[in-house]
């Protein structure tokens, strides 16, 4: 291995986490908190210093690995210049220590028979990292990583541990109450911030320092990496909760009982930003909407947009897109998702529409995380004034598509009307410029 001077390639902060033993290392941070960094330097580091280890990282979807983990872990590579010891794979997704055949093995909740059969042929799967823990959607989902790997003793000087790290938000997360609410004797817990890490420079602490004088409470989130929600939320009226959506409360025996409508929307994104697709279940007359299914993706071309519709098996729904799209709109529909239509975007649509949001409550299925996370950060623009009406135009793609959505939603009292699935019954003359 290259000579490195360890003190200057980790930096300061994490020297109980470094030293930790224990069956557990859990670690909330703040943003630029280097706990991911942190994390992929310690294992590749011990990895080389401990012949039988193997690394197991884990995220909610398999996909995201190759531009998160694997690159931080190759990024640590790296960093400690030992880059001709190590052999990088694609496929499968896999870092191999050459001198020794160690692997770090990549998997995703989203292939749970996948993940449940992981073993190496050398060595002992000793060590699991799950990155962006706050994605999981239940605790019975880490129980069942948990059991299965590591298992088993492992000869000295490998030990077992699980480490998580992720930013959190919503205090009433599983993660909270299993690690943080109580002290165990098998769990290390620890909190970052952007404090903790020496390699931001001024412009980036200034950043954060303007949050802390405009913005204090989430400069206490995404700072200080404190429980919560940031300040100056849109929408307020939403918690993450599973449920099934064949017994909601309100549903009818048969269809003409039914209370809730059915509601599909579809925001475009290509390079930069993704496309959005959501879908809800909406009872207009007690102002509550459940959100139970999403789809949030880069560079996806108009037939697999089509493709991923029909796959889900909403391709004969009545579905709202962006208007500002009239090609892909059209393209999608020769491609045969023949009830999609534009959005009525007009003067103010934005505002209008959030407005009419925000009469609703809302629970958002465990399993739509990107929705999630965008109801935690869709926030209010901010002048020296103080807070506007307008919302920031960032980070909120499925939001759009959430309010194109519901332009097939309007309730005025008096005028119920019978509805089915995706056949929202709304008279032409009750969308008045509401959900425009």
């Amino acid at each position: 291995m290259a000579r490195v001077y360890l003190p200057e390639v980790v930096g300061g902060g994490y020297g109980a986490f470094w030293r930790c033993r224990r069956r557990y290392r859990v670690v909330k941070g703040g943003k630029a908190s280097k706990k991911s960094s942190t994390a992929a330097i310690w294992f590749i580091l011990h990895l080389m210093k401990m012949p039988g280890a193997n690394l197991l990282v884990v995220r909610q979807v398999y996909r995201t690995h190759l531009d998160s983990t694997y690159a931080q872990l190759r990024w640590a590579i790296r960093r400690l210049r030992v880059e001709h010891l190590w052999q990088a794979c694609k496929s499968p997704l896999e870092l191999i220590y050459r001198p020794t055949g160690q692997r770090i093995l990549f998997r995703g909740f989203d292939d749970v028979n996948k993940l449940a059969s992981t073993t190496v042929e050398r060595g002992w799967l000793c060590w699991v990292w799950v990155e962006e823990a706050y994605e999981l959607d239940s605790e019975a989902e880490f129980d069942r990583l948990d059991l299965s790997v590591p298992r088993g003793e492992v000869p000295a000087p490998p030990f077992k541990q699980t480490t998580l790290t992720f930013n959190p938000w919503d205090g009433s997360h599983w993660l909270k109450k299993r690690f943080f609410d109580r002290p165990h004797p098998d769990v290390f817990t620890m909190t970052s911030t952007y404090r903790d890490n020496e390699f931001l420079d001024e412009s980036d602490i200034r950043v954060f320092e303007e949050m802390r004088q405009r913005r204090p409470r989430q400069y206490e989130v995404a700072g200080l990496g404190e429980w919560g929600t940031a300040e100056g939320l849109v929408f307020d009226r939403w918690r993450r909760q599973d449920f099934d959506l064949d017994r909601l409360p309100g549903r009818g025996d048969s269809p003409e009982d039914e209370a809730f409508v059915h509601v599909f929307g579809l925001d475009y994104g290509y390079t930069n930003d993704p496309t959005a697709f959501i879908a809800a279940a909406v009872n207009p007359r007690e102002k509550v909407l459940y959100i139970y299914d999403e789809h949030y993706q880069k560079r996806m071309l108009n037939s697999e947009i089509a493709e991923m519709i029909r796959k889900k098996g909403y391709a004969k729904e009545r579905i709202r897109a962006d208007a500002a799209e009239p090609k892909s709109n059209e393209e999608l529909r020769r491609l045969g998702i023949t009830r999609l239509r534009a959005a009525d975007k007009g003067r103010d649509s934005v505002q209008s529409g959030i407005a009419r949001l925000q009469e609703y409550d809302m629970i958002v299925h465990p399993r739509c995380r990107h929705t999630l996370e965008e109801l935690a950060g869709y926030r209010f623009e901010e002048t020296a004034e103080g807070v506007r009406n307008r919302p920031e135009d960032r980070n909120n793609h499925l939001m759009d598509a959430l309010r194109y959505a519901m332009e097939d939603c309007v309730w005025y009292p008096g005028r119920h009307v019978t509805v089915k699935k995706g056949i929202p019954g709304i008279f032409p003359e009750d969308v008045r410029g509401g959900w425009s």
